[in-house]
Order: structure tokens, then sequence, then C-alpha cells
């Protein structure tokens, strides 16, 4: 997962472009990258780390112009550790692009020999968002052809591109001296909304991006879709997709998108207390609700689920744990070996609250169960008579290919364990689920609209229908040795949470 933002106006945009990504933070801590156009010149700067690190005022003097891109990357393909991996990526014909991607490619194998047998074209990073963007060139250059570019061109240029790539994609490039393109998989995977402001016309992965800076939210970009803003702020917009159907990310839902943004439609706060409704009806089949003293929710993303499910239950609802939102990195020092973070020095019990009673903890997702499993220790160690627990989303049993750096199969919980058995790796008194029918129905009912959604973690069924189980062991063996030597965790309380981002 990755958010990206573009921005076509008729002042300088190096500040906006720098508080759009403060706003998605919360998609991406790996990196982060901004470039910017002045009279055909790109200037850029990029590094590893959180936006307010990489930027300091020395670099953006170094980023004029009144067009330009930004990204922030959550590693998800490649070396995720490599500086040169950080995006936006750049290529000097035709006309000089640079491009920012939020997603994964599935092809991007066989595409990166087709662009050395065929296109000629030198791919110098494991990064498919590099082959992207040097697809798009080659199918823009032959498009042009030398001659004068226009939005026509573009869209050719991104017709061909929906044909040759596979997986999700939502794309923002600015060609020199042009404008900036925006566009988005034929299925909609990951999210792209458009906003405007005062002569400004931002492009951006969540609506919050928008509402936070000021923009006034236009639309979301559709499936398939190419949007095309000159540098006049001129929109040019064309479905540039044979087919194109809207199965969004459920998973952006459930926990990847910050709850006061709208996607697709659907306001995200709201899909989690749907989420929290059906829930309700899952746990009082399981557990009555007099034999549970109180509800806590696991922070960031359960507690609209916890609410409402506190509320239907008619349980009281309390804050248990207090998550401490700076715990830094562990370094090597000498004659050390690697220490992994326990998540206690994450989040801290509030004893009071657990002490001699039933506790129903909800989380959103329980995805490796190492976390659940300390997480209800913890609760025990407080005092709790009983704990139980419950996921807002169903259990996670298949990896995710379209751009969520998903664990191997082995490394899932659910993978292969009846609920039961899951229940008894992580030490709870009773695990609930939420099904994955009611899910897709408790999200879904929020806009008609939709045609589902790729809830491929949770059910297996893959929307973009070129995914088997040689493609997963390829994707399973290309994460091996992915892991930065000095990143204590990975785990989802180890990133910083779209409510605190």
């Amino acid at each position: 997962m990755c958010g990206i933002v573009g921005v076509v106006s008729n002042a300088p945009v190096n500040q906006l472009i720098y508080d759009a990504l403060l706003l998605l933070q919360h998609r991406g801590q790996d990196a982060a990258g901004i470039v910017t156009q002045q009279e055909r010149k790109f200037f850029m700067h990029k590094a590893k780390g959180m936006v307010r690190d990489v930027f300091r005022t020395r670099n953006m003097r170094g980023l004029p112009g009144d067009a330009g891109l930004g990204q922030v990357r959550y590693p998800t393909a490649g070396n995720a550790y490599s500086e040169e991996e950080a995006q936006p990526f750049y290529v000097n014909a035709p006309y000089g692009i640079v491009l920012v991607h939020n997603g994964n490619l599935t092809n991007a194998q066989a595409l990166k020999a087709e662009l050395f047998s065929s296109d000629h074209r030198h791919i110098n990073t494991e990064s498919d968002s590099e082959t992207l963007l040097n697809v798009f060139a080659h199918e823009l250059e032959k498009t042009t052809r030398g001659a004068q570019l226009q939005p026509d061109d573009v869209f050719k240029a991104v017709s061909a591109v929906h044909r040759r790539i596979r997986g999700s994609y939502a794309v923002i490039a600015m060609i020199a001296g042009h404008g900036v393109l925006a566009f988005r998989d034929p299925f909609g995977i990951r999210p792209l909304s458009m906003g405007r402001k005062d002569g400004t016309v931002m492009v951006a992965s969540e609506s919050v991006t928008l509402e936070g800076t000021g923009h006034v939210f236009d639309r979301h970009v559709a499936p398939g879709e190419a949007v095309f803003i000159d540098l006049q702020g001129n929109v040019h917009a064309q479905q540039c997709a044979e087919n194109p159907k809207l199965y969004p990310c459920i998973f952006e839902y459930v926990y990847l998108a910050r709850p006061d943004s709208v996607l697709d439609g659907i306001s995200v706060y709201q899909a989690r207390l749907n989420l929290g409704e059906t829930l309700a009806k899952r746990v009082v089949s399981t557990v009555p609700p007099s034999e549970i003293d109180v509800i806590i929710p696991i922070p960031e993303s359960s507690r609209p689920s916890a609410t409402q499910l506190a509320h239907l239950l008619g349980v009281p609802y309390r804050e248990g744990f207090v998550k401490n939102r700076y715990v830094g990195r562990t370094f090597i020092m000498p004659g050390q070996g690697v220490r992994k973070k326990s998540v206690r020095q994450k989040l801290n019990v509030i004893a009071s609250e657990f002490k001699g009673r039933n506790v129903l903890l909800v989380d959103d997702s329980i995805v490796r169960g190492t976390t659940s499993r300390e997480i209800v220790q913890m609760a025990r160690d407080a005092g709790a008579k009983k704990v139980y627990l419950a996921s807002a989303a169903p259990p996670v049993r298949f990896p995710n290919v379209y751009g969520i750096d998903m664990p191997t199969s082995s490394e899932l919980v659910a993978y292969g364990r009846t609920v039961e058995e899951v229940r008894e790796v992580i030490g709870c008194d009773a695990l609930i689920y939420q099904d994955v029918e009611g899910m897709k129905r408790a999200i879904g009912s929020l806009n008609p609209n939709l045609d589902g959604f790729d809830a491929s973690c949770f059910d297996g069924v893959y929307v973009t229908g070129d995914i088997n189980a040689e493609d997963i062991a390829r994707i399973n063996e290309a994460r091996i040795g992915q892991e930065d030597p000095l990143e204590e965790d990975t785990s989802r309380l180890a990133l910083p949470n779209a409510q605190e981002a």
C-alpha cells in the first residue's frame, strides 16, 4: 500500500504536496518523495523515512514549480529497503515523465522481459512501478511518434497500458511541459479521488487529502478511467478500459484507509460501524452478552466497530489500551543481535478496566496472530477473568497480491486451521470472526453501484483472474530476504494508524 498525490496549480505546490503527504502518511512509512516541475525541468527529492524526516527546509526550497507529484511508500514488491526504489521514478523519453504508483503488478516479471527484448528499455530496479513507468513511456512514444502531444494521445497510451499490464494500479504521472495524468486499473482495486480549489486541481489516494488541504472533493476517478490535467488547469477525462468494473479492495475499509475518508462513495467510518453491527450477531451466537462485562478495542482501527458492537449488545465500552505512538526502531549495537520489540512496548494496559472482568477484545482483523496472542496475555496479566476476542474481519487465509504486504500463507494464523485451532494458538477463551458474506453486505450496502469487492485475502478470489498457485508461490518466494535487518517489527501495531497520521 502507498499514498500518492498529484497537483496542478497557479502557485508553488511544494508545501501543498508536503501537507498532502502528511495526510497520507498512514499509507506508507518506508519512504517519501516529491517531484515538481518548473519550465519543463523536474526537481526531485526522495529518501527512506517518514515525510517529516525526509523533507527539510533546504529540500523544500529545491522544489520550485506550480505542478508536482508526491508519494509515501510502504514496501510491497521489489527491494523494499533500497533507497533507489523510493518514488517518484523518472524516464527522460518521451518528453520526460515522472510517475508514482499505488498497487502491485501481477505480471511484472513478464513485462520486464518484454521491455528488454521488444521495447528496448532498461529497468534498473526490482520495482514494478519502474516497470509500469517504462510500459507507459513506450506506449506514449508509439502514440505520438514525435507529434505535438494531445490529450487523446495520452488516453490512447493509457488504453495500451491497460491491455499490457495486470494487477492493481492507481497511477499519477507528470509529463514535462504538458501536465499531470492520473489513471486507475480496470477493476478500481486501489482508490483515487479528485478535488479543486482556487485554480488548483489535486488527485490523491484518499478524499481526506483533498479536504485536509482545503480542496473541495469533486469525484472519484472511475476504474479504467484516465484524467489528464494540463498546465492551465483544464481537466480532460476518458474511459480507457474495454470492460471496467468496480471491485475496490475491501481491506481499505477494514484497516488501510483513514476513517474520515470516503472511498468510491463509501464512508470508511460508516463501513466500520456496519462491520460492528454484523459482528454483533456473530458474538451473540457464541458468547451470551450477559457473560461480557466490558468491550475494549485494540487501537486504533477497531474503535468504530467496537463502539457499535457495545451499543447493540448493551455492554459498557471502555478504553483498556494506550498506544505509544513514539516507539523508535531498534539499533544493532556491537555485540548485540537483533532485538524484536515486544507488543508491550507499543501498548500499555489500563489494569483497572481488566481486573476481575470478562473482557471482549475487538480487533479490525487478525493476520499473523502473534500480536493477538500477546495482547490476550496482557489482558490476563492485568487480571481479566476471561478474555474473548472478536475480529471485525473474517479469517485472513490467503496472501494479498494487489499491493498489501500480506504475509505468505504459512505465516497467516488462519491458513489451514479451524477457528477453534486459531483460538488455541491465540489463547483466548472464545474467538469470534466476521463472516465473508456478512462483511461484503455490511460495506457493499453503502454503495449499491459497486460490482463487488476484491476480498482475496479472505476468500481467495483474485478479481483480475490471472493468479494461480504458481504465482502465489513466486510472490511468496520474492518476499524471502526482504526483511530489513534493522527493523524490529512490521506488524500492524508498528505502523502509525490512520487516526494518528
